[in-house]
C-alpha cells in the first residue's frame, strides 16, 4: 500500500515521504495513529505542504544539531512523578513528560516526537533516553525520575 507519512517514523522515513508498506502495517498502525495518510492523486498535493512545514521545524544543518546536542547533554533533567512505596510509578513517563522536563531544566525546546524511550519508564531512578535531532545526530539525555 502506498502511503504519505505525516510524521517521522524510525526506519521508514520522514514527514512528506511517499513510501510503500504492507497493508496491515498501514491500516492497523500508521493510519490510526495519524503517522500517515493514504496516497491519492489529490493527496500528492499535500506532500509539498508537509515538506515545507517539516523544513520550518527541523534543524537544518549538522552544526546546528551538534550545538543543540551539546546543550541537551549538559542539562541535568529531574522529573518528579507520583509513585508507590516500592518505587514503581503510577503509570509511566511519556515523551511529552520528558520534553517538558527538559524545557523546565533550562534546556532547549524539544519536539516530543523526536524523543525515543527504549522501554517505558516505570520506576524511580536514573534513566537514559535518546533525542533524534537530525538523521545523523542523536543526543543522549540522562533523566532522574524522583518521587513527587
Amino acid at each position: 500500500m502506498k502511503i504519505i507519512l505525516t510524521h517521522e517514523v524510525s526506519g521508514l522515513g520522514a514527514a512528506g515521504d511517499v513510501v510503500d508498506v504492507k497493508d496491515g502495517y498501514a491500516r492497523n498502525y500508521l493510519i490510526p495513529r495519524k503517522f500517515a495518510i493514504r496516497w491519492t492523486k489529490g493527496g500528492e498535493k499535500d506532500v509539498e505542504q508537509i515538506r515545507r512545514a517539516r523544513k520550518i521545524h527541523e534543524i537544518q544543518t549538522i552544526e546546528q544539531a551538534n550545538a543543540v546536542k551539546a546543550q541537551l547533554e549538559g542539562v541535568k533533567v529531574r522529573l518528579a512523578v507520583r509513585s508507590g512505596d516500592a518505587g514503581r510509578l503510577f503509570g509511566s513517563v511519556t515523551p511529552a513528560d520528558v520534553a517538558s522536563a527538559i524545557k523546565a531544566a533550562g534546556g532547549p525546546e524539544v519536539d516530543k516526537r523526536r524523543i525515543e524511550l527504549g522501554s517505558p519508564i516505570k520506576t524511580l531512578g536514573a534513566h537514559e533516553t535518546s533525542v533524534r535531532l537530525h538523521p545523523e545526530v542523536a543526543a543522549k539525555v540522562n533523566i532522574e525520575v524522583v518521587a513527587a
